[in-house]
């Protein structure tokens, strides 16, 4: 016997297909709101390690900059160190300097001419003193001309004063003294 239906079939298609567009609609939205939140929770995964990297960073920058600060201590505390040390060197080097300089003062100097006080800057000397005449101070000039360790006399000046009967000539002189080749190579 052949079946007839009488139920309205189209409404019933109509649900069945109303209720499956419900269905793969609310799916869609979960399958949506899963990958929003998937990525969200990946982005602030990655966004941590950065963070994490950027703090490690940071700590060794601190760390690099203590670093430095104590290498520029020490290289100053070094440049000072060197310096003290050239000066020194440089104290040793002329130490027989002024052993010569005395010695050479004593040979030139002539008879009749006394020194009353000496001052060095330098390699410059300013000897002061007394002379029985000018002509003294003269002769004290070409000698220390002449001179191995002492060179370009100066007189800044002379003056001729009464000392009881007899009369002197103070003066001031102004000369340099020289470091001999051989010496200079000694020093080096």
């Amino acid at each position: 016997m052949p079946s007839i239906n009488l139920l309205p079939w189209r409404e019933a298609e109509r649900k069945k297909r109303q209720r499956d567009f419900g269905v793969a609609a609310g799916g869609a939205v979960v399958a949506g709101i899963a990958v929003v939140m998937g990525t969200i929770f990946a982005y602030s995964q990655m966004i941590s390690n950065q963070e994490s990297r950027n703090q490690r960073l940071t700590n060794e920058i601190v760390e690099l900059e203590k670093s430095i600060t104590e290498i520029d201590g020490l290289e100053r505390q070094k440049e000072r160190l060197l310096a003290r040390m050239e000066i020194i060197e440089e104290l040793q080097k002329s130490r027989p300097e002024i052993v010569h300089l005395f010695d050479e003062l004593v040979r030139q100097l002539p008879e009749g001419v006394y020194l009353t006080g000496m001052k060095q800057t330098g390699s410059r000397v300013e000897v002061r003193g007394v002379a029985q005449s000018s002509t003294r101070v003269s002769a004290l000039m070409r000698q220390i001309d002449s001179s191995d360790w002492l060179a370009d006399p100066e007189v800044e000046r002379v003056e001729t004063t009464q000392a009881g009967a007899s009369r002197q000539s103070e003066f001031v002189v102004y000369l340099k003294q020289v470091r001999s080749g051989a010496e200079m190579e000694e020093a080096e």
